[in-house]
């Protein structure tokens, strides 16, 4: 993503005060600070980690079908 996707808001002083960026990319920076706040604690960490190994779960595609959905 360019550089130019992004805004600088500036105050009267021309004191940079916000920054408006595309959603796409904020939504890649709230996914990650996310991620970065359920590692904090180990035992989410051990959780995350163990479900991410687990093969035995179903699909969202075959639990939609299975709710009749």
């Amino acid at each position: 993503m360019p550089d130019t996707d992004i805004q600088i808001v500036s105050n009267e002083a021309g004191e940079p005060t916000a920054v408006l960026v595309p959603i796409a990319l904020w939504r890649e920076i709230a996914a990650e600070r996310e991620t970065a706040y359920l590692l904090g604690s180990e035992a989410m960490k051990q959780r995350l980690l163990a479900a991410a190994q687990r093969a035995d779960g179903l699909s969202l595609d075959a639990v939609v079908e299975k709710l009749g959905m």
